[in-house]
C-alpha cells in the first residue's frame, strides 16, 4: 500500500483526529489523576496518542508498557508477575514523570474476590493514594471495561471510540496518495460513511486489498467495505447486519405507519438539521405475532436508505459478572460508529419484561443493562433510530414507555379486510405475478377474517403444497383461489387462541394513547369505547 510518511510535526497538527483525546489525557495528567482506564478496540492508535501526550508534557514524560507475556517494554522484566510490575511503579522516583501502561488487566479486575487477585487489587489501591502527589500515572489499557467495586472511586474511564468520519477521511488521506484515490464528491462521501463502524486496522486492510487488486481506490470498493462491515458486526455476536430489501410497497396495509415513515425519510439529512428538526429517536411497534412488526422495521431502513442493525437481546446477557454491562457498551459504541442507522430491538418485552415484576432472578443484571440502555436512549446525540417491537407490552417497565424514549408508539392490530386483500396481492404478485388476475382477492380477504399477515402468507404456501402434491412429476397443476380457501379452512388463527391477549393490547393502546398503524374505523371506535369507559384522554388518530 502506498503510504505517506508521517513526521512528528504532522502528528502535532491541530487537524489530527486524535487531538481531542490528546487534550483530555493531557489535562488528566496535569491534574494528577492516579489511575486511568483506557477502553480501546485497538492498541496502536491509543499508544500513538500516549506517545504524543508524553511528547507534549513539560517536562516530557516517559511511557513504558507492560504485559504478562513480555514484561516491561524497556527491560523485559517482571514477566508473568503483576505484583512485580506494580512494585516498579512504587519504587520509581516521584518526580520522574512516567506513564505506566498495563495491558489487558480486565481479566483480573472482573474477578477481584479471587484469592490470587486480591493482592493485586490491594496494591492498586495503595498506589492510587501515592500517585496523587506525583508525576507518575497508571493507565490500564483494554478492549473491555471491568471496574472492581474497590477501585470505582479512583478509576477514571476514557473511551477511545472507533473512527468517525473526520478520522476516516484523515486516515485515507495518509494511506493513499492523491493519484490513486479516484473518489470525489458524493462517491467519496459514500465511501467514508461505508467505513464507519470499522476499526482503523480493518480500514487499512480494505485499502490495501483494493490497491493490490487494481492500484486505485474507487466507488466499486464501497461494496467491499460493506462486506467487511457485515463480517465485523457478525463477529460481535450481539448485533446482526440485517438486509432490508423490501420497500414500503411490500407491506400490505398499515397506512398510518407508512405515512409517518415517509414524512421523516429525510430527517437524518443536513438540511433537516439546519431547519432545526431534532434527530428522530425511535418507534415502539406493539401487536400480536405475525402482524408485520419485524417487516416494518426492515422497510423503514430501506425507505430511509440507512443500515439496519438487529440487536439480539438474549446475547446481551453474559454468564460472567459484569460481562452484560460490557456488551451494552460495545453495542452502543458500534451502533453510534455506524450512524445514521436503525437499531432494531426485536421482542424487547422478552428481554426486560421481568423487571417490572421484580422476579428477574439474575442478581440485578437485567436492571443494570436496562438502565444503561434507556439512559442512552434518552441522552444519545448520534443519529441512531431505534425500532423496538413488543408482543406483550403490558410487562414492560414504565420507564421505557414514558414520553421521550420514543417519538411515537404504534399499535398494529390484525389486518382489516381491505388490508388482507392488499396482503394477498403483495404475496401473490411476488410468486405468481403473471396470474394475479386469476385470483379472487375479494373472496380471499373475506374468508381470512382475524388472520394475521404471517398466517395469510403461510396459507398461500400451504395452498402451493396442496396443488403440487395433487399430481405426478411433470404433471403438476398450479394452485388456485380454491386451494388457498382450503388452506384457510384448515388453519386455526392465533387470534382464536390469543383472544384475551388481543383485547388486553387494545385496552392498553387506548390507555397509553398509542396511534393506530392502520386506517381502521372499527378499531378506532373500539378504542374510543375503551376510553369512554375509563375516562382517559382521546387516542391519537390520523
Amino acid at each position: 500500500m502506498t503510504a505517506r510518511p508521517t513526521s512528528k510535526d504532522a502528528v502535532l497538527s491541530p487537524q489530527h483526529p486524535h487531538q481531542e483525546t490528546i487534550a483530555q489525557l493531557d489535562l488528566m495528567l496535569r491534574s494528577r489523576y492516579p489511575l486511568i482506564y483506557l477502553v480501546a478496540t485497538e492498541e496502536e492508535p491509543i499508544e500513538e496518542v500516549l506517545e504524543q501526550v508524553s511528547h507534549n508534557s513539560q517536562p516530557q514524560r516517559q511511557v513504558i508498557y507492560w504485559d504478562i507475556v513480555r514484561g516491561w517494554s524497556d527491560n523485559h522484566k517482571d514477566k508473568a508477575s503483576i505484583i512485580g510490575a506494580l512494585s516498579r511503579v512504587h519504587t520509581t522516583k516521584e518526580d520522574q514523570g512516567t506513564l505506566f501502561v498495563f495491558r489487558d488487566l480486565h481479566g483480573i479486575l472482573k474477578n477481584p474476590e479471587a484469592d490470587k487477585n486480591a493482592p493485586i487489587i490491594r496494591e492498586l489501591k495503595n498506589l492510587t493514594r501515592e500517585l496523587k502527589t506525583s508525576r507518575k500515572t497508571i493507565l490500564l489499557l483494554s478492549h473491555r471495561l471491568e471496574i472492581p467495586p474497590e477501585l470505582s472511586e479512583e478509576i477514571t474511564v476514557l473511551d477511545f471510540p472507533l473512527p468517525n468520519l473526520k478520522e476516516i477521511d484523515y486516515l485515507v488521506s495518509q494511506l493513499v496518495t492523491p493519484d490513486k484515490l479516484k473518489l470525489e464528491g458524493l462517491g467519496k462521501e459514500q465511501f467514508l460513511k461505508a467505513c464507519q463502524g470499522l476499526s482503523r486496522a480493518k480500514i487499512r486492510r480494505v485499502l490495501a486489498k483494493a490497491l493490490a487488486a487494481k492500484q486505485e481506490i474507487n466507488e466499486t470498493d464501497i461494496d467491499v467495505v460493506l462486506e467487511e462491515k457485515r463480517q465485523t458486526i457478525r463477529q460481535t455476536g450481539i448485533l446482526e447486519f440485517s438486509p432490508a430489501p423490501d420497500s414500503l410497497k411490500s407491506v400490505g396495509g398499515l397506512e398510518n405507519l407508512k405515512e409517518w415513515v415517509r414524512m421523516r425519510k429525510d430527517a437524518f439529512s443536513d438540511e433537516a438539521k439546519r431547519y432545526g428538526i431534532p434527530t428522530p429517536k425511535g418507534l415502539l411497534l406493539v401487536g400480536i405475532q405475525g402482524t408485520g412488526k419485524s417487516l416494518s422495521a426492515k422497510t423503514i431502513a430501506h425507505e430511509w436508505r440507512v443500515p439496519l442493525l438487529r440487536l439480539d437481546t438474549g446475547r446481551l446477557f453474559g454468564g460472567i459478572v459484569g460481562e452484560s454491562e460490557s456488551r451494552v457498551r460495545q453495542m452502543i459504541q458500534l451502533a453510534e460508529a455506524m450512524s445514521p442507522c436503525i437499531l432494531w430491538i426485536d421482542e424487547i418485552d422478552k428481554a426486560f419484561g421481568s423487571i417490572s415484576s421484580g422476579v428477574s432472578g439474575d442478581s440485578g443484571t437485567s436492571e443494570r443493562v436496562f438502565g444503561s440502555l434507556i439512559t442512552w436512549m434518552q441522552e444519545k446525540t448520534q443519529p441512531v433510530f431505534i425500532v423496538a417491537t413488543a408482543n406483550n407490552v403490558q410487562v414492560l417497565p414504565a420507564e421505557l414507555l414514558r414520553k421521550g424514549r420514543f417519538d411515537e408508539t404504534f399499535f398494529i392490530n390484525l389486518p382489516t379486510e381491505k388490508e388482507r386483500k392488499a396482503i394477498f396481492r403483495v404475496h401473490l404478485q411476488q410468486i405468481r405475478g403473471s396470474r394475479l388476475q386469476e385470483f379472487n382477492l375479494d373472496l380471499l380477504a373475506q374468508s381470512s377474517e382475524n388472520f394475521s399477515g404471517a398466517e395469510i402468507q403461510q396459507a398461500i404456501i400451504d395452498a402451493m403444497h396442496l396443488a403440487f402434491g395433487d399430481g405426478e412429476s411433470g404433471k403438476r397443476r398450479d394452485f388456485t383461489t380454491e386451494d388457498i380457501l382450503a388452506a384457510l379452512e384448515e388453519t386455526v388463527p392465533l387470534s382464536a387462541i390469543a383472544h384475551q391477549q388481543i383485547e388486553a393490547l387494545k385496552k392498553w393502546a387506548a390507555e397509553a394513547g398509542a396511534r393506530t398503524a392502520s386506517k381502521d374505523d372499527d378499531l378506532l371506535q373500539e378504542l374510543r369505547n375503551y376510553q369512554s369507559s375509563t375516562g382517559i384522554n382521546p387516542i391519537q388518530v390520523d
